[in-house]
């Protein structure tokens, strides 16, 4: 690693141009890169077995789409000091109904009162040091960032009665299943207490939980937060920082944002669970340190499928995946459907053979993945929620298949490749642009920081 100019003095150390041929003549190198498998040719993958024809349902019961998203964007608090540092975080839920979008999809011109009506979003906002910075009540980076994300919890309720953090407490102690609950399904096993010095397991029970949805550590007598079941204390470093749980963060607060959405209409208009679309930007599923959570999740989802319904769609837009689905495009027909088993996965998408005695992402995901090419050609990787992950997954397999894929053939965008309308609305109504939206941040930032 070069040297850098601090008082801009002296000229940044650049890096060799030259150094390269001693990686390229190293024969260990040589030897690595001769033992890496070379992947298949796309002239070689064959999906004829695994291609279903998509069938739109006579009657498409989805009357209204929810789309969540969320983005964020890092400030250096203090030029002379660009270890400091602040992640601003933004999340959105965009509501409207089908009927308006045809609406207005009919229309020779769009009136800005008519695309109003495609912009009821609901935003939220959390303020993270990540780095180098500490509360004036805290003496960690650890202790600022699990009480930023529980206060964020705690005080954010999307204009309803209850909070992300009551909703938080109803989904992992499976509050919605009342009178049936089991005695375990009433606590939460802490893998790591994030107050004990040797980082031992703690068990969280319902019954211990006081009324600000704290616990008592057994060990040392402070507040062990509901939030603290994230895990993200385990990826956190006094001198490095957070912000290698931005990512697992984003994805959970993603979750319980719809979680907390379909609490809302269970308690209010349950019938209409089975006529609204959820769409998530990402993945059906909880990693790293929060993976635990899709046991929770997968509860969840089919305690729904057996009294009302969840109609609810991941869509990625990165990764091996969709890499992947671009490059069999040409090889899937229009108005197809690709559903992914292990083998097809492990032998054409990812590296090494899979765990034999579980389903590809068993420990994090609940739902399938599907290459879906549309009647009009767009590309998308849709995610399927199902009762049980399978290794080899058929259509009977994914409930709502074909209403899901319905929806998402009507929702297409043509401003971004294989993009859905509401996901890029969301997007832009949440995102945080580099320029202007990073500096005024900074701006902003700074004038607290003095």
């Amino acid at each position: 690693m070069g040297y850098t100019s601090k008082n801009n003095r002296r000229p940044f150390e650049s890096a060799s141009k030259a150094s390269h041929h001693h990686i390229i003549n190293d024969p260990e190198v040589k030897a690595v890169m001769q033992r890496i498998e070379k992947p298949p040719q796309v002239d070689e993958i064959s999906i004829e077995e695994l291609v279903k024809d998509f069938e739109p349902p006579e009657n498409n019961p989805v009357e209204a789409i929810i789309a969540v998203d969320g983005g964020y964007t890092e400030v250096v608090l203090n030029k002379d000091f660009p270890s400091r540092t602040i992640h601003f975080l933004q999340f959105g839920a965009l509501f409207f109904k089908l009927e308006d979008l045809a609406e207005i999809d009919s229309l020779a011109f769009i009136d800005p009162k008519d695309m109003a009506k495609l912009k009821n979003i609901q935003r939220l906002k959390l303020a993270l040091p990540t780095r180098n910075l500490c509360f004036k009540d805290s003496n960690t980076v650890k202790g600022t960032v699990l009480k930023a994300i529980y206060e964020f919890f705690l005080k954010n309720n999307l204009d309803e009665d209850k909070s992300l953090i009551d909703t938080l407490a109803w989904f992992v102690f499976r509050r919605y299943k009342k009178g049936q609950r089991t005695e375990q399904e009433k606590s939460w096993n802490l893998a790591t207490n994030p107050l004990s010095a040797n980082g031992n397991q703690v068990c969280l029970s319902e019954a211990d939980m006081d009324h600000d949805y704290t616990f008592k550590c057994p060990e040392t007598g402070g507040k062990i937060y509901l939030t603290d079941i994230f895990r993200l204390h385990e990826v956190i470093d006094e001198e490095t920082g957070a912000r290698g749980i931005l990512g697992y963060l984003v994805n959970v607060i993603e979750h319980l944002i719809i979680i907390h959405l379909i609490r809302l209409l269970l308690n209010k208009q349950p019938e209409m669970l089975k006529k609204v679309l959820f769409i998530k930007d990402g993945s059906t599923g909880f990693f790293g340190q929060t993976a635990q959570l899709h046991v929770a999740m997968q509860d969840l989802v089919n305690w729904l499928f057996d009294k009302q319904n969840i109609l609810l769609a991941g869509l990625e837009k990165s990764g091996a995946f969709v890499d992947h689905a671009q490059d069999i495009q040409n090889k899937l027909e229009f108005g197809k459907a690709l559903i992914l088993n292990d083998d097809y996965i492990y032998r054409y998408i990812l590296p090494g053979k899979g765990d034999p005695d579980r389903p590809y992402a068993s420990t994090s995901n609940y739902g399938h993945k599907v290459i879906f090419k549309t009647r009009n050609g767009q590309m998308y990787l849709v995610a399927v929620p199902v009762r049980e992950l399978k290794k080899n997954p058929t259509i009977n397999d994914l409930p709502n298949f074909q209403v899901i894929l319905e929806n998402i053939e009507k929702l297409h965008c043509d401003m971004y490749d294989s993009a859905l309308f509401p996901v890029a609305l969301v997007n832009k109504l949440v995102s945080l642009s580099a320029h202007p939206s990073q500096r005024i941040l900074t701006k902003f930032a700074r004038n607290f920081s003095g």
